[in-house]
């Protein structure tokens, strides 16, 4: 919240669990009677600040709004726009407020959501900061597991490959502690296992979890798997990356343990961690998530916006 008591969406946390459902039961009726939501944002303008490159989020969060009947002003390269001069976030949503209704932000320092919430006068969408959060990829998440599983309570969710600065799972783990009876099995070599803050909130919610380097031991437990890359722009050398990008790699052969039932997401853009030839594999859903990631997005805009 903001002076102005305008609702931004920063982390997951922000939404009650009360409103994450009853957001997903909107994108099911969106999915259902799409005519219904055509000019739902008639008259009113996203503007999309993104700081770092983008495809899927930036587009999604555009034809969320299109498809609401709104209008879209973008900054897709902060190269091109005044930041390159040296201008602050703060200053930058100040005066983007003038010309947007909501806007959607992403930026490469953890935390700069924040400060962009406190000075805009509309709301703004954390569209994911660094290493941090990615509230709405988790909302896409969480509507892909439960179109898949039909719950999103007593399974066993596998997270695998960079969770160090996995901001996707870092915020689906902060959801999923939300409903009750999951077990979290992290997957991840040494150097990029999950942040102690995150396994300090594991142990606070009392959740199940246990850390492995073994996709092959964590398989044929596994009700989720959440397939991550490893991210070449979090690193600090290119020595490490390289010798840890191939760590996982997901394919026809390591999918023999799986449950028939299993559900594969990815946060997506995919590098080599999943084969394209578990593409036709009816378990893999990261294509389908992408679909669910425009749905929760339109749902989330109507809230923050206050459109019934």
């Amino acid at each position: 919240m903001n002076d102005k008591k305008v609702r931004s969406l920063v982390s997951i946390l922000d939404l009650s669990t009360d409103e994450i459902n009853s957001l997903m039961n909107v994108a099911d009726d969106i999915e259902k009677n799409p005519d219904k939501y055509r000019e739902k944002c008639k008259g009113k303008i996203l503007s999309t600040i993104f700081y770092e490159p983008s495809t899927r989020t930036r587009l999604s969060f555009e034809s969320a709004m299109l498809s609401l009947g709104g209008s879209v002003i973008s900054t897709a390269d902060s190269k091109s726009s005044s930041a390159a001069k040296g201008e602050s976030v703060g200053d930058t949503v100040r005066v983007i407020s003038n010309y947007a209704d909501i806007i959607a932000m992403r930026h490469h320092k953890e935390g700069a959501p924040v400060v962009a919430a406190m000075k805009a006068t509309v709301p703004i969408i954390n569209a994911g900061d660094g290493g941090h959060f990615h509230p709405t990829q988790t909302l896409a998440d969480l509507l892909t597991i439960r179109r898949s599983k039909g719950k999103l309570s007593g399974l066993t969710i596998g997270l695998c490959g960079d969770l160090m600065f996995g901001r996707t799972v870092h915020s689906l783990i902060e959801a999923m502690l939300r409903y009750p009876d999951n077990t979290y099995i992290l997957i991840a070599p040494n150097e990029l296992r999950l942040p102690e803050y995150m396994r300090e909130a594991l142990d606070k919610a009392g959740a199940k979890w246990e850390e492995t380097p073994s996709l092959e031991y964590a398989m044929p437990k596994l009700d989720i798997l959440y397939m991550t890359r490893v991210q070449k722009e979090r690193f600090f050398n290119e020595e490490d990356y390289v010798r840890l990008k191939d760590t996982y790699i997901l394919d026809e052969e390591k999918l023999k343990t799986a449950k028939s039932d299993l559900a594969i997401l990815h946060p997506l853009p995919r590098v080599n961690e999943i084969s394209v030839a578990v593409d036709d594999d009816p378990r893999a859903k990261y294509f389908y998530q992408t679909l669910c990631g425009k749905q929760m997005r339109m749902a989330l805009i109507m809230l923050l916006l206050g459109i019934e």
